[in-house]
């Protein structure tokens, strides 16, 4: 059995202190093989916000795969925006912007969505739908894929089409050629789990949409601050959300899902 640590949208410069301290030592108790963190890292790219980011990432466990998001590309200042957009990312947190992470049974590839030409929306180009094909098509089936973006390719209820990363139907025909078993994004705040074969149905291919809510911002938006840890035991996926109780002061297992394979693709467990 393999896992895996699900972390996004962790926004130093706007975080709940008692969540941070928490959610470190809780990590490492879950004892995870990779530690996943899906964007938004600070809450404007300052360089003080990337140096407590830095410091929190250096007290998780390694591996790391780690994308950008919308935040951490500066806002206001428009030469380092459109110029140098994760000049600070690279510099304080890793110059690597398509991270990968395989072993024997699990294969995580991360892409960045970010782009300096919108202040929150994100993009997918051919150049990396290609590289990351190159690299989880060539890996044996019975290796679960997971592909990492900020920016989602499914939505929970309330949101709408224009929340969707872009060009999000032709990276989704190719990662799922590629084999891709599990999709993981943050940007929304708002927990969620859906299978690609309702919004892109392919034939005999059903992947697993896993969004992630707010690890650690104090911008919950009605939802609690949370985290994923997916459990990867060949045929069988578990993904367990885990909540913050601001009453005890502590995380707890608030939901497991179960999904088995299937000639379908992934389908929930019954």
């Amino acid at each position: 059995m393999k896992t895996i640590v699900h972390l996004s949208d962790i926004h130093f410069g706007r975080t709940d202190d008692a969540v941070v301290a928490a959610i470190v030592p809780l990590v490492h108790r879950l004892e995870p093989n990779v530690v996943v963190v899906s964007g938004d890292l600070t809450q404007r790219a300052k360089p003080h916000q990337f140096r407590a980011a830095r410091r929190f990432l250096d007290d998780l466990p390694k591996p790391q795969v780690v994308v950008p998001g919308n935040h951490d590309v500066p806002l206001y200042n428009l030469f380092q925006r459109f110029l140098q957009p994760l000049t600070k990312y690279r510099r304080f947190i890793t110059r690597d912007l398509e991270p990968f992470y395989c072993d024997d049974e699990i294969a995580v590839g991360g892409i960045n969505t970010a782009r300096s030409l919108t202040f929150k929306d994100g993009r997918v180009n051919e150049g990396q739908m290609r590289r990351l094909h190159a690299r989880l098509a060539p890996l044996a089936d019975s290796i679960t894929k997971i592909v990492v973006t900020h920016h989602p390719f499914d939505l929970p209820a309330g949101f709408d089409e224009e929340h969707l990363v872009g060009r999000a139907g032709e990276a989704m025909e190719v990662f799922l050629r590629a084999g891709a078993d599990v999709l993981l994004a943050g940007h929304l705040h708002t927990s969620h789990i859906a299978s690609t074969a309702v919004r892109y149905p392919v034939a005999g291919r059903a992947a697993l949409v896993v969004q992630a809510g707010t690890a650690t911002s104090t911008r919950g938006r009605g939802e609690h601050n949370s985290f994923n840890r997916i459990r990867s035991h060949g045929d069988l996926l578990h993904v367990d959300r885990w909540t913050w109780d601001p009453e005890r002061g502590a995380f707890h297992e608030a939901a497991s899902e179960a999904f088995a394979w299937s000639e379908a693709g992934w389908k929930a467990a019954g």
